[in-house]
């Protein structure tokens, strides 16, 4: 069976602390599980939880991946933004201008993500994560929609983008050119099985997609993987 999207784990020099802001920003509960550490459970129908995992390594590159926040009017942008920046965040350029009606900012440990503005047509009917938006190639759109089973909502000029069935944010990617990469990306996916999921089985299934087995030394209970583009991600056995 195919497996779903389990979490998006953070790469984190603190832990504790980044859950906190994403659980002050997201209103999402925090909690601590033996096997995934300090996990935030969504409250609305994102369909997957943030996890948060400690690591030496310093952020070096900006992230193939951010969320884009939505709001509703120029007072509510204006309030994430505010509420953000009281938790930790700060602003930041990455080469936006000045016309642009989105701001971008950090988190406490660099992590980029954005606060929308009103009015933007292709996030319409989605909650407050619009989107996770992904450096990455339409053949990769392609596989995780494969992989995943969700169907294609965008595919022009090489960009793409997907959505579960059951809705939640959409996945995107923004199609060349690509971004370089250093290291080890500190956003990931973990996947996981229903309970009646043959852990091999779908491993073997992600390969013919074009996933590429990697290490697997510091997987712990689940297989690691790279997409098409290279982005690392982890199969978990069924839970």
């Amino acid at each position: 069976m195919t497996s779903h999207l389990h979490a998006l784990c953070f790469d984190a020099s603190d832990p504790l602390r980044l859950s906190r802001f994403w659980a002050g920003l997201l209103g999402w509960e925090t909690t601590e599980d033996p096997d995934d550490g300090i996990v935030l459970l969504p409250n609305d129908d994102t369909g997957f939880r943030l996890r948060f995992l400690p690591t030496d390594e310093k952020k070096s590159v900006q992230n193939p991946m951010h969320f884009d926040l939505t709001s509703t009017s120029l007072d509510d942008q204006q309030e994430v933004v505010a509420r953000a920046l009281a938790l930790g965040a700060q602003h930041i350029d990455i080469g936006q201008l000045p016309e642009d009606g989105h701001v971008v900012l950090a988190d406490p440990e660099g992590n980029e993500f954005c606060v929308i503005e009103p009015g933007n047509a292709f996030l319409a009917d989605c909650w407050f994560i619009g989107a996770l938006a992904c450096d990455g190639s339409q053949e990769v759109g392609y596989f995780w929609s494969r992989a995943l089973g969700w169907p294609l909502v965008w595919d022009q000029d090489q960009e793409t983008a997907i959505r579960s069935p059951h809705g939640g944010p959409k996945v995107t990617w923004g199609g060349p050119p690509l971004m370089p990469r250093a290291g080890r990306d500190r956003l990931r996916f973990d996947l996981a099985l229903p309970a009646d999921g043959d852990h091999e089985s779908e491993v073997e299934r992600l390969l013919a997609l074009g996933a590429t087995r990697v290490d697997t030394a510091r997987a712990g209970t689940g297989v690691v993987l790279t997409d098409p583009d290279g982005q690392e991600f982890r199969v978990l056995p069924a839970r």
